[in-house]
């Protein structure tokens, strides 16, 4: 099945509202354009879908993060589709309108007033913090929901500022203290940062910091990235260290193999840290893999789709994703199963909404408590994001693949 798994035995305070979530998400399917009792009838007209806009990174820069995220969108859209969803007293199609936002901010700006005027009630997008940014910042000028799929923490700050805008991946601060608490248990008492340039680097840096302040581990130096596509030699000479001092690579990729890469070049033999912008199949694959293998990166559960361990609602639904994603594109889903739980959860919001207006739509937004693909989320009116801690785990480069520890 493709709707979001919600999992009283995954969600520990969120259990209870999910689950009740749950049993409106999953029950009352019927075939579009008719009403839920009803017998057989004609498709919905077109002006009574759910009009999803999504403006992602499928050239420049982000483009690794954002081709999946078009990937998981289309493949989400077609499973939802074969159902419908039950809005009031129709069944409702969703249609997706995908523009390439070039990695450009400015263009991705431009696409949210397109994209709303040609008719979209919800906006999706932005796998760069810096195109998120730009499309929070429209979406609260056109007042439309939009849900996020770029890393850092401002995405949705200051929340006066970004009352339509929701982020689905890991918070900065969460991804640092899961890292803190592997190098106590791998007693790393030294590590070096280099962060990524921009607003993901940013906030890599603060929580990174202030995790450290009260560990046993010191933070012995602090280095940027160059933009994307620059050499980065530079940088990791001047963090690259001994056999057991660490380095955390705070970037996305294809930023975080090409980095591992040049760490490995200017003699650094101690362990490589990965935030969970790196999950990707570029970070692991082709001229990065020597250098990758035995790195460790804190990323959301939903990379264990094995069959052996598949046994509770999420874990199910998370493989069931991952076999079709990797049948229809190949490769594995990495960073993509954000885009699918955005787009579940914008149906999630129209069925309890009954209407697809946009501001009902935002409304029960922030009123979910769900586990979806990617992990679990709890938007309130004080929190649009991101994922919940306890959603997070460790895994390590493994033969070329992501191996869960512990």
């Amino acid at each position: 099945m493709a709707t979001p798994a919600f999992d009283s035995t995954v969600l520990t305070r969120r259990g209870v509202l999910a689950a009740a979530a749950g049993s409106v998400l999953l029950a009352g399917c019927a075939p579009q354009g008719q009403r839920p009792e009803d017998g057989p009838s004609s498709s919905a007209p077109s002006d009574q879908d759910l009009i999803v806009g999504a403006s992602l990174e499928l050239t420049g820069a982000g483009s690794v993060l954002g081709v999946a995220q078009r990937q998981a969108l289309q493949l989400t859209a077609d499973s939802l589709n074969r159902t419908g969803i039950p809005v009031g007293n129709l069944v409702r199609s969703v249609r997706l309108q995908i523009l390439d936002n070039g990695s450009n901010p400015q263009v991705a700006a431009r696409h949210a007033a397109e994209l709303t005027r040609a008719g979209a009630q919800a906006l999706i997008g932005g796998v760069l913090g810096e195109t998120s940014v730009a499309l929070a910042t429209a979406a609260q000028q056109v007042k439309t929901p939009f849900l996020s799929l770029g890393y850092g923490d401002r995405i949705v700050l200051p929340l006066d500022e970004r009352t339509f805008t929701y982020k689905l991946t890991p918070d900065a601060v969460d991804m640092a203290s899961r890292l803190v608490e592997l190098f106590e248990s791998m007693k790393v008492r030294k590590v070096s940062l280099l962060a990524a340039d921009g607003l993901h680097g940013d906030s890599g840096v603060r929580a990174m910091r202030e995790a450290l302040a009260d560990s046993s581990t010191d933070l012995a130096r602090t280095v940027r990235l160059p933009a994307t596509g620059r050499r980065f030699r530079a940088a990791a000479d001047r963090v690259a260290g001994g056999e057991r001092d660490g380095v955390v690579v705070w970037a996305t990729a294809p930023d975080s193999g090409a980095a591992a890469r040049e760490l490995r070049a200017a003699g650094h033999r101690g362990p490589i840290f990965f935030d969970a912008g790196a999950v990707a199949d570029d970070t692991v694959q082709g001229a990065n893999a020597a250098a990758v293998e035995g790195a460790y990166a804190v990323h959301p559960a939903c990379l264990d789709i094995s069959a052996v361990t598949a046994t509770t609602t999420a874990q199910l639904a998370r493989r069931d994703f991952a076999t079709r994603y990797t049948q229809r594109h190949g490769g594995s889903p990495g960073f993509a199963p954000y885009a699918s739980d955005a787009l579940q959860l914008l149906a999630w919001s129209a069925r309890m909404a009954t209407s697809l207006d946009r501001g009902r739509l935002r409304a029960l937004l922030q009123a979910q408590a769900v586990q979806g693909i990617a992990g679990g989320y709890a938007f309130t009116a004080a929190r649009h994001g991101g994922m919940e801690p306890d959603s997070l785990a460790v895994y390590q480069v493994y033969r070329g693949g992501w191996t869960r520890l512990g």
